[in-house]
């Protein structure tokens, strides 16, 4: 692992130290988003297969229907039949917050136009076209809710990814060649005490050597010739 070009000083250590504590803080606090997101997740992603799945079967059985209300009617008596609506959706987006993700929430209001429920003759349609209308009306909440699921996943999934990333820039590349760079730091700081140490030792050495010699002298200066 590569270390950081630093001046290996005491001020720069203090100031990788405390850099350090708040790069371990910050990878706890990314894993422990990444897991509650990845939890979160999970749970929409198994409402997400029950309701695509609930949708599905529910979608296939009013095309199945407008299928039989074709083959028991013609094409332009259908078309006449569908071609006013008797219901209006007003359907309005707003924001939910999960984990610091603004996530679409969907909601919808239904505005009926009469106390009909379906916009047409019964006496010129078949009841294939009654049924197969019935139920497209019924699964138009599931979409909607189906929608919002998704898009929330989608985007779920993307910050678990960016935050998965994240995470691992810390944990792998970061947070070691900090502790790398501090433990070179701290070795060269090391190294310059012994140095400084050793120097100081020999000059006191030195030193007192120089005073042996000069007491030495000054014994031999005042010594009587007699």
């Amino acid at each position: 692992m590569a270390i950081l070009r630093v001046n290996p000083t005491r001020m720069e250590l203090t100031r990788l130290k405390k850099r350090l504590a708040v790069a371990k803080r910050g990878h706890k606090l990314l894993k422990d988003k990444r897991d509650e997101m990845v939890r979160q997740f999970l749970l929409l992603i198994k409402r997400n297969k029950a309701l695509r799945q609930e949708v599905e079967d529910a979608l296939s059985t009013a095309l199945a229907g407008f299928v039989l209300a074709r083959v028991a009617m013609t094409k332009d008596a259908l078309d006449e039949a569908l071609l006013f609506p008797v219901r209006e959706v007003v359907i309005s987006v707003l924001k939910a917050n999960i984990m610091s993700v603004n996530v679409p929430k969907i909601t919808y209001k239904e505005i009926k136009r009469d106390q009909v429920f379906f916009p047409y003759s019964m006496l010129t349609t078949s009841a294939e076209l009654d049924s197969a209308s019935a139920k497209l009306a019924s699964v138009l909440p599931q979409m909607i809710e189906l929608a919002e699921l998704e898009k929330t996943c989608n985007m779920l999934a993307d910050e678990i990814e960016k935050t998965r990333r994240r995470v691992n820039a810390l944990e792998y590349v970061m947070i070691p060649q900090l502790e790398e760079t501090i433990k070179y730091i701290r070795m060269k700081l090391d190294e310059n005490e012994r140095g400084n140490l050793t120097r100081l030792m020999k000059t006191k050495d030195m030193i007192a050597g120089r005073e042996a010699n000069y007491k030495k002298c000054k014994r031999r200066a005042t010594r009587s010739p007699f």
